[in-house]
């Protein structure tokens, strides 16, 4: 394997030093994987393209170079392709994620790095994960592997898809597994989009207790976005008024750009990390018994808004704070009275006897700044002890990454990665419903014919109750 020697651009007497980053190969699994795939890339090539990036011209140009070498190669032509494999059982989505792409004029996908077929998987997991993944195991691997030869050096794969219906869930939880099994070195995220709790899929539950049972055998990682989050994300903030997937996408790829685009390896260096998806683990996962990650943005807004919006580091970091201890997704209806349980200080106001004010305790928080001055953010407030759990100092389980490269339009933005007690609930819910399910039998028989029987079941219900136990006892 060939690593590239060290570029430096010397600008003003400073070296802007870039030790060319090592690449990600994304999956995009699904209906829902391809179609935020699709967002994802646009959205990291319109940022790393972006005129505004309130720095100077030889950073953006070693941001930009950073950024390519992650997710995209080059045609000859001077084209940039995805580093991107395509997998679905219905052609029509990735002819229409295909077509996007190439409609841009900017960047594409590679014109053998898609798998499709003719027939879905009817929102079945077990269809998905006992047939059609042993059925194309061999073709979906070969062209994973080729993309993988296209890099330099890997970094680990990005895997994305929905965990309630049946392709994305199920043919994604068995390409993770091969994945693990003939790339164990690689890293592996999985992001995965959580139903609406109010979803269409009748068997939704079932589908998700069984694609997250499997991840977590199998997946470095999960970070995870839950739809009813980010469509209230799309109403309050962005001020949006018939929401569309389209929307909901964009707001998702905002944010994993924001997290993933380069930032510098620390602090005073004007190096951009090279091993972005391996500083992250080593961040956020301590343990394989936590492994559930979650996202949070500071500011979001539409551009009209943008536009008549200024910021500043201390508001903006006191915010985002205060949005990881009270579990709070957006800004907007941040419940102040959360404090943490060993500050001391007395909740503001009266508190309602029947409201349960619960603190969100953090295993690990890694906050990324972008923008104008951010080396002289004071971050010191995510440092209190009384975040964590008792069994990481806070020198461990924090960290802190920055650029002055802007991201997007925003002079000054805020990304907070998280594992913390944030998904118990919605996880408690989950299996909690499967279980309803699960006791009246209702269903099963269209998992057993393909092979998922309740001994499977079972197993996944032990694994998540003992997830949920772990994070509760934090």
């Amino acid at each position: 394997m060939v690593l590239r020697l060290p570029i430096a651009h010397f600008f003003e007497g400073v070296c802007f030093g870039l030790f060319l980053s090592m690449s990600i190969v994304t999956v995009q699994l699904g209906q829902c994987g391809n179609q935020i795939g699709f967002e994802v890339f646009d959205a990291l090539f319109n940022d790393s393209h972006c005129p505004r990036g309130l720095c100077s011209k030889k950073e953006n140009e070693a941001y930009q170079a950073s950024c390519k070498e992650r997710f995209f190669s080059e045609e000859e032509n001077g084209v940039l392709l995805a580093r991107a494999v395509l997998v679905d059982m219905e052609p029509k989505v990735i002819n229409q994620t295909l077509s996007k792409a190439a409609r841009s004029g900017r960047w594409k996908y590679g014109q053998h790095s898609c798998f499709c077929q003719k027939q879905g998987s009817g929102n079945n997991w077990a269809y998905g994960y006992s047939v059609h993944g042993p059925r194309h195991e061999e073709s979906i691997m070969n062209l994973i592997r080729k993309e993988v030869e296209k890099c330099d050096s890997l970094s680990g794969f990005f895997i994305i898809m929905s965990m309630a219906g049946g392709t994305g869930s199920g043919l994604g939880a068995f390409v993770t597994q091969n994945l693990q099994d003939q790339y164990s070195s690689a890293l592996k995220m999985n992001q995965i989009i959580w139903p609406y709790g109010t979803g269409e899929v009748i068997v939704q539950n079932y589908n998700s207790i069984l694609t997250l049972s499997h991840l977590y055998r199998s997946s470095d990682a999960l970070l995870v976005h839950e739809n009813d989050a980010v469509h209230k994300i799309c109403a309050k903030l962005m001020n949006i008024k018939q929401i569309s997937f389209c929307d909901i996408n964009q707001v998702l790829a905002h944010q994993l750009g924001s997290v993933f685009q380069p930032t510098y390896s620390g602090e005073g260096s004007f190096h951009y990390r090279r091993n972005p998806l391996g500083d992250l683990m080593e961040n956020l996962v301590p343990h394989p018994e936590f492994k559930m990650l979650g996202v949070r943005n500071i500011p979001q807004m539409s551009e009209n808004s943008l536009a008549y919006s200024t910021f500043t580091w201390a508001g903006l970091l006191k915010h985002l704070r205060q949005m990881l201890i009270s579990n709070a997704k957006m800004e907007e209806g941040i419940d102040w009275q959360v404090r943490p349980p060993l500050s001391g200080l007395p909740p503001l106001g009266k508190m309602s006897v029947n409201r349960e004010i619960h603190f969100n305790t953090s295993i690990a928080n890694l906050v990324i700044l972008r923008g104008k001055d951010a080396h002289s953010a004071d971050v010191g407030a995510f440092k209190d002890p009384a975040l964590y759990t008792s069994w990481l100092e806070p020198v461990h389980a924090f960290n802190v990454w920055k650029t002055q490269r802007a991201f997007r339009k925003y002079e000054r933005s805020a990304a907070l990665v998280s594992n913390s007690q944030s998904l118990v609930k919605p996880l408690d819910r989950i299996v909690g419903k499967a279980w309803n399910m699960f006791a009246s039998r209702a269903y099963l028989h269209q998992y057993t014919k393909f092979g998922i029987e309740e001994e499977d079941f079972l197993d996944s219900f032990t694994l998540l109750e003992q997830v949920i136990a772990s994070y509760c006892n934090l």
